[in-house]
């Protein structure tokens, strides 16, 4: 999972004189508008892919079009087809001369602003760029459909988007509690940074019917201090294997009551790191994690 401690702002002026000509592109017959309001013609034949997002990365082996992905990130290890594939570095700032050498007719990028100029750089080299954000669960169904319209199966992309739609909706269907148990998400020290409202794993927490303690917070990944963990009380703390290692050595975390009683849960990361194609296995985890409830 990336870490995204920035908030994207548009001007409303930019807005409505772009929207216009990028929605006119949009229109355009067999045309796939992407989140930085490029188009990529739909079904456009790429057979070297690279696929700089590990969500994407995860949407092509699923779309059956993995035998297609040339080059990836250090942090696409699902499927295990995709550990095969030639390791091109970060997705975020990638190195586009590294990117060219694999010779892509088709590469796939988060659309953060710090991607702008990759993607600029490889559209002068004439290479087709799909940059899609993928923050929220509905991200997802999006992002399935995006890329296989590129690829050329959409009808897969449907197929997938609903079947993990339903996966999500079996988790939300468990019984809920009035009053849903809270957790503090733990990402990063010193400083501290945590999950926003922003961010699909808020979503996903609700989803599995527990409540995050700083879901008021607008960012994916705001700062916070330990002394406002404290004062939030949270039920739980999730934390990946390293961190919660951290936590349990750390005297400082002993005044969150959580922590004191041993209510720090360990979170598989490499499954609930990013809104990829096994989100309802991710709820489900999240859901036998603090609620102690197996969902068939």
């Amino acid at each position: 999972m990336y870490r995204r401690p920035f908030v994207l702002l548009a001007l409303a002026v930019t807005a409505s004189c772009g929207g216009a000509k990028r929605a006119e592109r949009a229109r355009a017959p067999g045309r796939t508008l992407d989140d930085f309001g490029d188009t990529v013609r739909a079904g456009h034949g790429a057979r070297r892919i690279v696929s700089l997002n590990p969500v994407t990365t995860e949407l092509l082996f699923a779309l059956g079009a993995g035998a297609r992905v040339v080059g990836r990130t250090h942090w696409d290890l699902h499927p295990e087809g995709a550990r095969a594939v030639a390791d091109l570095g970060d997705g975020m700032q990638p190195n586009v001369e590294a990117v060219l050498g694999v010779r892509p007719d088709l590469v796939l990028l988060y659309a953060s602003d710090g991607n702008r100029a990759a993607a600029r750089a490889l559209h002068r080299a004439g290479v087709a760029t799909l940059a899609i954000r993928t923050d929220h669960l509905a991200d997802f169904q999006r992002a399935a459909r995006l890329v296989a319209r590129a690829v050329g199966d959409s009808a897969a992309g449907e197929r997938l988007a609903d079947s993990v739609e339903r996966s999500l909706a079996v988790v939300r269907a468990r019984p809920r509690s009035t009053k849903p148990p809270t957790v503090f998400w733990f990402i990063w020290e010193s400083p501290l940074f945590t999950i926003g409202r922003g961010s699909y794993l808020t979503e996903l927490v609700e989803t599995a019917g527990a409540r995050n303690v700083f879901d008021d917070l607008a960012a994916p990944s705001p700062q916070v201090s330990l002394e406002q963990v404290v004062r939030r009380n949270p039920d739980y703390v999730l934390a990946g294997p390293q961190n919660a290692m951290r936590i349990r050595r750390s005297p400082a975390w002993r005044a969150v009551s959580a922590v004191r009683a041993g209510r720090i849960l360990v979170v598989d990361t490499t499954l609930v790191g990013r809104p990829g194609v096994r989100l309802g296995e991710a709820a489900r985890h999240l859901r036998a994690l603090i609620l102690h409830d197996t969902v068939p």
